[in-house]
């Protein structure tokens, strides 16, 4: 054996020998005791959520990968939400798993690496949502502009609750109802999402009024102080709210994803509330205002159609003085018709006098138109004769059936003319139940004013004539006759 084949054996023998726990063990005690609390940077990669609630990831850059681990309970309370591909910063110690002979870093605590990291999300988060339509023009709806009920949605500490209710109440004081979230931290996005839920879930049977229009809002902070109100689930719930939301998350310059969700972005809590009731003073002064000038307005108008009217009234005639002129030639009228009135009756009853009673001359008509007739029938009838009798020699004779028709038409001529005569008759008009009034002197009596009683009256029926006397009722009004 040679010298190196000795010394060889003799520094084998010296060698520690270890079971593979120790080993382990040893690794386990020296990681974690070097690395004990750590941040570690990288870009997350193979995320995997366990239904125990337990997260596991890795962590990689250029030159490595780090698996890592959140056990359930910090899970818990991370205030962001993992995704892969997002740089962050891990923040827990270094521990190892001597069953697999690997390493890895349970993490505790978990931040974004940088703003520019959380910008890059935050502007990919509001791609995602966008191309969804939840920042759509047509899904904002209208501020109402005098709400009953407002709700704020803030942190109860701070100068952001002062103002929105010092404002409300120096403009147009209204009922706010306070829901307290945490507005940054953890659990701040749980609460602002179950706060905007909660409003939003009230009806006519919950013992506070649904309120018209609801105001989220926080002060000023960092990007990350600002990342409750960039996360997507409180962006969603402001989306999907029925009610009205206000966003006044921040300073003017900053800008959360929540203001494109919202239906109006206030810069600042003030102006929030600014949005949400008008000013009374304001109101009132426009509405003096809008009282002036209708007033004015219908003064104008007024005058203009009372100058109309005017004008229309001197283009009519003088009524009043049409009206008296026709009025005094009524009253001439009138009395020159009281004047002639008695003298034409006067007149007509001197010729009604100077006439024969009508009986008589009625009588003597027919009695000449009858002697007329059978005058003129005798002539017709001597004149056919002898007319025949010279033609009866000169024309053959005529046939029977022509003069038996001549003799018929004249026949008919003959009865009409009979009949006429008779319609005129008195003693036709006699036999329908009228009868003729005759005084004492014989003259025809067609009124009964002036007749007085004891009078004798003359009345000729259609077979005969009677004579009356004209007697008075007991009660001097009525006036009878006795037959």
């Amino acid at each position: 054996m040679s010298m190196n084949d000795q010394l060889s054996d003799l520094m084998t023998d010296n060698i520690p020998e270890f079971t593979v726990g120790d080993i382990s063990t040893a690794i386990k005690r020296i990681l974690e005791g070097n690395f004990s609390r750590v941040k570690v940077r990288g870009e997350i990669t193979e995320l995997k959520k366990y239904p125990s609630g337990h997260i596991y990831f890795s962590l990689k850059d250029e030159q490595g990968k780090l698996t890592a681990i959140i056990w359930r309970f910090m899970a818990a309370k991370l205030k962001m939400q993992l995704e892969n591909g997002i740089e962050i910063v891990a923040t827990g110690k270094i521990s190892s798993y001597g069953e697999r002979s690997s390493y890895q870093l349970i993490v505790d605590h978990v931040d974004y690496a940088g703003e520019g990291a959380m910008l890059a999300r935050i502007e990919k988060l509001r791609k995602k949502l966008e191309e969804e339509g939840l920042f759509a023009q047509e899904r904002k709806r209208p501020i109402p502009l005098l709400p009953q009920t407002i709700g704020v949605i803030t942190s109860p500490k701070g100068a952001v609750l002062h103002d929105i209710k010092t404002t409300i109440a120096r403009r147009f004081p209204r009922d706010i109802l306070i829901w307290p979230v945490a507005v940054q931290g953890d659990g701040a996005v749980e609460q602002i999402v179950r706060a905007i839920e909660g409003f939003n879930q009230f009806s006519d049977d919950t013992k506070l009024p649904r309120p018209d229009i609801l105001i989220v809002a926080r002060g000023g902070g960092s990007l990350e102080d600002l990342m409750a109100f960039n996360d997507e689930r409180v962006v969603r719930a402001a989306a999907n709210s029925q009610i009205p939301l206000i966003s006044a998350v921040g300073h003017e310059t900053d800008t959360t994803l929540i203001d494109f969700a919202s239906d109006r972005r206030a810069p600042t809590p003030t102006a929030a509330a600014e949005m949400a009731v008008p000013s009374k003073a304001d109101m009132i002064a426009g509405l003096m205002q809008y009282t002036t000038r209708l007033s004015k307005a219908l003064i104008h108008t007024n005058q203009a159609y009372r100058l109309r009217l005017d004008r229309a009234i001197s283009k009519l005639p003088d009524i009043p003085s049409l009206l008296a002129q026709s009025r005094m030639r009524l009253d001439d009228r009138s009395y020159r018709l009281d004047l002639s009135l008695p003298s034409l009756v006067m007149k007509r009853r001197h010729q009604l006098a100077a006439i024969k009673p009508v009986d008589q001359y009625v009588f003597g008509l027919l009695s000449r138109l009858k002697s007329t007739v059978n005058v003129h029938k005798v002539q017709m009838t001597s004149s056919w004769r002898h007319y025949g009798q010279q033609q009866k020699a000169a024309l053959p004779p005529l046939p029977s059936s022509l003069l038996k028709s001549t003799y018929r038409e004249k026949k008919i001529q003959l009865e009409s003319l009979a009949s006429r005569l008779e319609s005129l008759s008195p003693k036709a008009v006699l036999s329908r139940g009228y009868v003729f009034v005759k005084d004492k002197q014989g003259h025809t009596v067609t009124q009964a004013k002036g007749l007085r009683a004891g009078a004798e009256l003359n009345l000729t029926f259609y077979d005969g004539e009677r004579m009356v006397r004209v007697v008075k009722e007991q009660d001097q009004r009525q006036e009878t006759l006795d037959l």
